[in-house]
């Protein structure tokens, strides 16, 4: 193997993303020096904030650079090292991207057992994802036993660790999410106490009657309508953790009826970005690794196969046809 294959990105969208604004490339494998590692990458990681990077506006990271590979978190194993660190065989997680090799200093790498727990894992429910569940509903949120928390994208990768965490901290948890389908699976697979399907046509009236007691908390992924209905349900006092706006990731304009609640209701709003926050990662991934290894967290992966059907799998990520994680296998 002396080359491999790797994603760029082409061009900024105008709107939505379109597979032009990508281009797979063949490269040679580079030699590593000394205190370098050389890493096959099994899985990629497709997130909503990538969307927000291909943009150039100004935001809270730089960003996606045009003809260099696109950013992404990754999972793969070490084929070669000149780091005492690092021995080939490990399984690291990084951020090599939409690429089937990295090579790393080491200096940002994560080692984990993908024997107890599969390595995909770590880049959902035991990564980033479940971090910024963990994050937010630990932190910001602060539910407490008996509490009604609302979260939007239910069936996604963050929303789906949101919900399941409520539950065990004894909590009313009811999801959103599209689709009689992902309802069906917040309810009775994760556990959620409901679940509105905001493709019905009645989200309103469907979320008021799957919370008669109010909404304490709000684990917000979309914004938009979704976002609006929430509010109407709040109870004094109520905190959102705002984690996503996918309802505007193409520029789109959010609409916010329901914003004098956030002052009648005194509600705390915080956005946060999960990687700030590093110094609570081992704490949590702790925790969220446990949970998984006895099986008290449940988690679901749509995985798309080979590196050259990212492009279209992330653009039906951003349309919500992802069922769980969205992964792309590369080995």
């Amino acid at each position: 193997m002396s080359t491999y294959q790797r994603i760029v990105l082409a061009s900024r969208p105008q709107g939505d993303v379109t597979p032009d604004n990508f281009r797979l490339e063949t490269v040679e494998i580079p030699a590593i020096t000394d205190g370098q590692v050389l890493v096959r990458n099994h899985y990629l990681s497709l997130d909503p904030y990538m969307r927000g990077r291909m943009s150039d506006a100004k935001s809270y990271a730089a960003p996606q650079p045009l003809n260099e590979t696109m950013i992404g978190g990754t999972v793969g194993e070490v084929i070669a090292s000149n780091n005492p660190k690092f021995a080939v065989g490990d399984f690291v997680v990084g951020m090599f991207g939409w690429s089937e090799i990295g090579v790393s200093d080491g200096a940002l790498l994560r080692k984990v057992d993908g024997k107890v727990i599969p390595p995909s894992a770590y880049l959902g429910a035991v990564g980033m994802p479940g971090m910024t569940a963990w994050y937010g509903f630990n932190h910001i949120l602060k539910a407490k036993p008996g509490e009604t928390v609302v979260v939007s994208s239910a069936s996604g990768a963050v929303g789906s660790v949101v919900g399941q965490l409520a539950k065990l901290k004894g909590c009313r948890a009811v999801g959103i999410a599209g689709g009689g389908e992902k309802c069906d699976y917040v309810v009775n697979t994760l556990g959620f106490d409901a679940c509105v399907d905001y493709k019905a046509g009645n989200l309103e009236g469907d979320l008021a009657a799957a919370t008669p007691d109010g909404v304490d908390a709000i684990f917000e992924n979309v914004g938009g309508a979704v976002f609006d209905a929430a509010l109407a349900r709040t109870n004094a006092f109520a905190r959102v953790a705002l984690c996503g706006m996918i309802a505007g990731y193409n520029g789109e304009d959010i609409p916010l009826r329901n914003a004098r609640l956030l002052l009648t209701n005194r509600i705390t709003v915080q956005g946060f970005i999960v990687t700030e926050h590093l110094d609570l990662w081992p704490q949590g991934l702790s925790e969220l690794g446990g949970l998984v290894a006895t099986g008290k967290l449940q988690f679901r992966e749509s995985v798309a196969d080979g590196l050259a059907q990212a492009p279209d799998a992330f653009i039906g990520l951003l349309k919500g046809k992802n069922f769980g994680k969205q992964l792309v296998k590369m080995i």
